[in-house]
């Protein structure tokens, strides 16, 4: 499975970003899909993720501002992020996890978001 990552960028404080990541198999292979991101000096952690039946995850910090979605068609997963703070900064991995016993793990390149003015 192989994960494409874009649409990060700098935005001001209170702006939005849509992430996208391209999967390179059918969503309805893997187990669950979603964003983690690493600031520097931080542990990486996990922003969202969708899982197979719908179950949405959400990192206490980001709750009402991001939103997890995914488009079966085009094998593609969204994060829309909106009212972004200079703490979002990081970078952010598309990963994805498949297997029976959820034993892979996939994850894409990061896409740098900077939230600056």
């Amino acid at each position: 499975v192989q994960l494409q990552a874009s649409g990060g960028g700098l935005v001001q404080p209170g702006g939005s970003l849509r992430l996208s990541c391209a999967v390179s198999e059918s969503l309805f292979s893997l187990n669950a899909i979603g964003w983690y991101r690493q600031a520097p000096g931080k542990e990486r952690e996990l922003v969202a993720d969708i899982h197979s039946n719908g179950i949405t995850n959400y990192a206490d910090s980001v709750k009402g501002r991001f939103s997890i979605s995914r488009d079966n068609d085009k094998n593609t997963v969204y994060l829309q992020m909106n009212s972004l703070k200079p703490e979002d900064t990081a970078v952010y991995y598309c990963h994805a996890n498949s297997g029976t016993y959820y034993e892979y793990d996939y994850w894409g390149q990061g896409t740098q978001v900077t939230v600056s003015s």
